[in-house]
């Protein structure tokens, strides 16, 4: 029941973001071009005779959700509905749903120009250097990851949540932020940071994020005392004439089009941005593979065996991260499959496609719709995953491939197509790299409740401590 209500309300989240898109929709209907010619004008036409998908109204899902449940409701449009519907909030607001990968390619295929995702990424493609964010210095990066660990005694009890938290908020610093950062204003940071995470994932701060109320005042003083931090970091590192390997770096050497370079206040706000986006997609993942992992023995043995044959030297290299932990993979990919933590992805149609179900039938996206790709329910149809409610690593497997099998929109935790999320890799290696060093070092035990998912986020984190007991060891290869 917890995972079904965080499904849904993050669907209703999800609509109630579209909503935010209204004016970007009417300026996108003003000003978008279109394209000429007989073929495209005959297309269009074509296209222009489909039906538009079945309507249900948002007011009137409000009291079913609370009186009958949100997966009873869930179930309900979707059997009765099929797997594109549209949510209307009084006809202004129109959200079309899209379930099952048959019915995804045009979310994820198709250019910015037709299907757009508005300003919020739009800078930062350019910024991501192949040698900053994918070529990680895995050794780094161990190093960094052994030295916080360190501080854990021979045996004790920790919150899992909190102290991966602080890790991959750790290694961002050094990525990301920078050694000014992380030298001189590291702690400054992580309480700004931390601040700034709590009062802003919110639902409400997702539909009124202008309502003047407590929280949204603490998220304001928190933002300002980030840019306050960086715009000090920015000032040190230029005073240096110091270049170095990491984002901040890039972004003094990037130009735009026009050959502007970046301004502080944009750099500020982008390294705001990229730590926010990153640093609790890789916090919530690793933490929900924990929990997993040490909940299933069967498939912690299988990780720990795995760390046997790999690791002769207490080395990590970047082979063994990227081809050799098959086994770890798949169990940090099951857990994004479960508890995605974008739920789910709105996208505004600027140039109208049609869509076919798995049925056959077909529908019209008109412009000015919101579409929705919806992670948190694709991932857990049962016609493309096996009890999709079990949590199942081996799915990944090469024997059965049932990310695969029914279309490869089948998993979107990290996006796909054109849309794919740049960070996909670099959040792999990093998470491997966190749990290959824990699994060689420590015996861990889950000794709090299974957590529930945080239904009031607008990312499905999981809920309250989740605390560990662990007790050092030194793991020999086989």
């Amino acid at each position: 029941m917890a995972a079904a209500a965080a499904v849904w309300f993050s669907a209703i989240a999800a609509v109630l973001l579209a909503a935010s898109t209204i004016a970007v929709v009417v300026v996108a209907k003003m000003t978008g071009k279109r394209n000429g010619g007989a073929a495209a004008a005959a297309a269009a036409a074509a296209e222009a005779e489909l039906p538009l998908p079945p309507v249900v109204s948002g007011v009137s899902l409000i009291i079913p959700v609370i009186t009958r449940g949100p997966m009873a409701v869930a179930d309900e449009l979707y059997v009765k509905l099929g797997s594109v519907f549209t949510v209307s909030f009084l006809g202004v607001v129109k959200a079309t749903f899209l379930v099952g990968p048959e019915v995804q390619g045009g979310f994820y295929s198709r250019p910015e120009s037709e299907v757009h995702q508005g300003g919020t990424y739009r800078m930062t493609v350019p910024m991501f250097g192949r040698g900053v964010m994918y070529d990680v210095d895995v050794a780094t990066r161990s190093e960094q990851i052994a030295e916080y660990f360190a501080k854990w005694g021979e045996q004790g009890t920790v919150d899992l949540k909190r102290e991966l938290d602080l890790l991959i908020l750790t290694i961002a610093s050094r990525v990301l932020l920078g050694k000014e950062v992380r030298e001189t204003m590291f702690a400054d940071v992580v309480a700004s940071f931390h601040e700034l995470m709590d009062n802003s994932m919110h639902l409400i701060s997702l539909c009124f994020p202008n309502l003047p109320i407590p929280r949204h005042r603490r998220r304001d003083t928190a933002s300002a005392r980030l840019k306050e931090l960086f715009s000090r970091a920015i000032q040190l590192r230029r005073g240096s004439g110091r270049a170095e390997d990491d984002v901040l770096q890039r972004f003094f050497e990037s130009r735009y089009r026009d050959g502007r370079a970046m301004s502080n206040n944009e750099i500020t706000g982008m390294l705001i941005a990229l730590v926010v986006a990153g640093q609790h997609m890789s916090s919530s993942a690793s933490t929900w593979t924990g929990a997993f992992l040490l909940r299933d023995p069967k498939h912690l043995a299988a990780a720990v065996d795995e760390q046997r044959r790999l690791i002769g030297d207490d080395r990590v290299d970047y082979d063994a991260l990227t081809t050799g932990m098959s086994t770890l993979h798949r169990c940090i990919k099951e857990a994004l499959r479960m508890h995605p933590p974008a739920p789910a992805l709105v996208r505004t149609v600027r140039r109208g496609f049609a869509v076919r179900t798995r049925e056959g039938k077909e529908y019209r996206m008109p412009a000015g719709h919101s579409v929705v790709s919806y992670a948190a329910f694709n991932h857990r149809l049962g016609y493309v995953y096996r009890d999709p409610d079990e949590y199942d690593p081996e799915r990944f497997g090469p024997e059965r491939k049932e990310d695969r099998v029914a279309g490869k929109f089948s998993f979107t935790a990290f996006g796909g197509g054109r849309h794919a999320c740049l960070g996909e890799h670099y959040a792999f290696l990093k998470m491997k790299v966190i749990w290959s060093y824990l699994l060689r070092n420590f015996e861990l035990e889950l000794v709090s409740p299974f957590p529930e998912v945080e239904l009031n986020n607008i990312m499905l984190g999981p809920r309250g401590e989740v605390m560990v007991r662990y007790k050092r060891r030194k793991l020999t290869s086989t």
